[in-house]
């Protein structure tokens, strides 16, 4: 396996931000990930898919990680009449080709998901969701290495301590993932969880698998920039949870602010609201700006500079607590 000194890592983030890395690696495999933590043990490391959901702000004086382990199989046979179906997928696939994969086949359980950008390794970490689904609702197990031990560790769905957009792995950054084994269903009833789907099936009586990721595909496609074309790193801020006093409050002021009751009591609104109702909605200072149909997501009209994302993140921030007395708290990671 070959070391990469000072290499940019401009093309491995989304937003496009320029980072030198000290040393740069690729693994292709395992037995090759468990050397480049021993060859380099000294080192400060960070492990990078798809790029999808971090940007840079300075030099990485360290080991960047960026592994090509792919494979993927299925661990129930196909000619099973079993409702259940296993599926270990390694960690460097492409999340959305395997989202794919499943409907095409008519393994339910990740049609909600799809056209997210990154790999699957990245998934648990971020426990990604959209239009009411969450990927913790169906992995059953993520395999990983422990990043000072080098030691294999396998992780069950309640040991993955799963959030909202958080987990283990995204909190404590000591394991690599590996793969991930995924419990879906052969059967697939369509539920309705999200206004926008609901309204892009509304003219289908029975929606199919495919009916759905077709659907998501348009909704994302029509909202979303495409990250390729314009730099992004999709939904900036997570959406916040709230008192039911402070949603009484606002809802004076504001009688359409989205509120979505939690199980602890708390409630659950939209940042995408707050920013759009604090004047930010398709504002740009200098080359970085709100996406004009969804003010959620911060793109980079030109920027090289990971500094002005983060000025420009602040400047958002602070409005929306100065106007509503809310916190927002970045989804995407900053280094």
């Amino acid at each position: 396996m070959d070391y990469y000194r000072q290499t940019q890592l401009k093309n491995y983030n989304s937003f496009r931000t320029e980072a030198i890395a000290k040393i740069f690696c690729q693994p292709q495999n395992v037995e090759d990930l468990r050397k480049c933590l021993t060859d380099h043990s000294q080192e400060k490391k960070l492990i990078i898919g798809g790029g999808c959901n971090l940007f840079f702000t300075k030099d990485f004086d360290g080991l960047v990680i960026h592994p090509q382990i792919k494979g993927l199989r299925e661990i129930s046979d196909e000619e099973d009449e079993d409702e259940d179906v296993f599926i270990e997928v390694n960690a460097s696939e492409n999340w959305d080709e395997f989202v794919a994969y499943c409907v095409e086949r008519g393994f339910a359980g990740l049609e909600n998901l799809s056209l997210i950008p990154g790999t699957v390794g990245a998934a648990p970490v971020q426990n990604i969701g959209a239009y009411g689904a969450e990927v913790k609702d169906v992995i059953k197990e993520v395999v990983a290495i422990d990043i000072e031990t080098g030691e294999g560790i396998s992780f069950s769905n309640i040991e993955c301590e799963f959030g909202y957009r958080d987990s283990i792995f995204k909190r404590t950054n000591k394991y690599i993932i590996i793969s991930v084994v995924f419990h879906l269903k052969r059967t697939f009833v369509y539920s309705p969880k999200y206004f926008d789907l609901n309204k892009e099936l509304e003219d289908i009586h029975e929606p199919t698998i495919e009916n759905v990721r077709e659907a998501v595909i348009r909704v994302r496609t029509r909202k979303l920039p495409d990250e390729k074309v314009l730099p992004n790193a999709g939904s900036f801020f997570k959406n916040p949870y709230i008192e039911q006093s402070k949603v009484e409050e606002l809802s004076r002021a504001y009688p359409n602010l989205p509120a979505y009751p939690q199980k602890n009591g708390l409630v659950k609104t939209s940042a995408a609201f707050l920013i759009d109702n604090a004047g930010y909605k398709g504002k740009c200072i200098g080359n970085i700006g709100t996406y004009p149909n969804q003010p959620l997501i911060i793109v980079n009209y030109g920027s090289s500079d990971g500094n002005d994302i983060v000025n420009f993140m602040r400047e958002v921030q602070n409005e929306v607590k100065n106007r509503f007395g809310i916190e927002l708290e970045p989804e995407v990671r900053i280094f």
